[in-house]
């Protein structure tokens, strides 16, 4: 395997194969905190890879708060445990799943489940990674994409006129916007399709009876990053576009995303647990109220 590529089995990159282990050492006590980190050399020399990789590695570690003396022209240091530091603040939904779905898609075989009030974040998030793959990044093998989003019949308790509650017209306004932003995400993952990169390919778009109040992600089985919808209120242009209407909206691009890992339960089993309850929550509304949403076949 030629150096910073994706591994055979499972398609980690090179980098969280790296930051893995070290990770690993840290959790299970043989680092400790004070210890010193073996030198890029010796990194790059045990795990093969460049030496960009071990900075990528180590500054990921240093971001996630593991590591201090980073950068400082020797070896970093085995930080302090977490209870006696400050928490690193969480990202914004269109910077944190930008970030979070480029290393899910850099995995040999993909899985996302999506349940937000429209995919609108989705795109915008997906956008550069599907276009570093078009322009000749290695495509995963198979994606497998299952999207919840309300159903078009569903009465929801948001967006709603600030002066009219019970008028229709945010509502069909907000029908318009889910088909839209649903059938943009399934058209630009065929792209990648069409291109010879992806060989298997499934998205899959159903709606629920639910109002969304937090959206959730849950990215190659391990991983879930979950937001808060704020009701805020906002103007619009109503379904006809000859006036605007004020209504009591929610918005998520700018939402906070806390992400929640099970790739590393040894560290923090609370986590792991965290994301098996979102797995299982997201399993029993696609298994027993989700429904094909209307005019969006699936693609298989």
């Amino acid at each position: 395997m030629s150096r910073d590529q994706p591994s055979a089995n499972g398609g980690r990159i090179a980098r969280d194969r790296v930051a893995d282990a070290l990770r690993a050492r840290i959790a299970s006590g043989e680092l400790q905190p004070g210890d010193s980190l073996p030198t890029q050399k010796a990194l790059m020399d045990e795990f093969d890879v460049e030496r960009g990789v071990v900075r990528k590695a180590l500054d990921l570690l240093k971001r996630e708060q593991l590591l201090a003396d980073v950068g400082r022209g020797s070896p970093p240091t085995v930080a302090e445990p977490t209870a006696h530091r400050e928490e690193a603040p969480p990202l914004t939904a269109g910077v944190e799943l930008a970030e979070r779905l480029d290393t899910a898609f850099q995995a040999t075989h993909v899985t996302l489940d999506a349940f937000s009030l429209t995919t609108e974040t989705l795109n915008q998030a997906i956008a550069p990674t599907l276009m570093a793959i078009a322009a000749g990044r290695p495509a995963p093998r198979s994606v497998t994409c299952r999207v919840m989003v309300p159903s078009p019949d569903a009465h929801l308790a948001l967006p709603l006129l600030v002066d009219d509650p019970t008028d229709p017209r945010p509502l069909r306004r907000l029908d318009r916007l889910v088909e839209l932003h649903a059938r943009s995400f399934a058209h630009a993952l065929q792209y990648l399709r069409e291109r010879g990169g992806v060989e298997e390919l499934s998205i899959e778009v159903r709606g629920v009876p639910l109002t969304p109040t937090t959206k959730l992600y849950v990215l190659n089985g391990t991983e879930a990053l979950t937001g808060f919808y704020e009701v805020v209120p906002n103007r619009v242009p109503a379904p006809t576009g000859d006036e605007n209407m004020d209504i009591y909206d929610v918005l998520g691009v700018d939402t906070s995303l806390f992400r929640h890992s099970s790739a590393h339960d040894a560290r923090d089993r609370h986590e792991a647990a965290y994301v098996d309850s979102a797995k299982r929550w997201f399993e029993s509304a696609w298994q027993k109220i989700a429904k094909p949403y209307p005019g969006i076949p699936p693609t298989l």
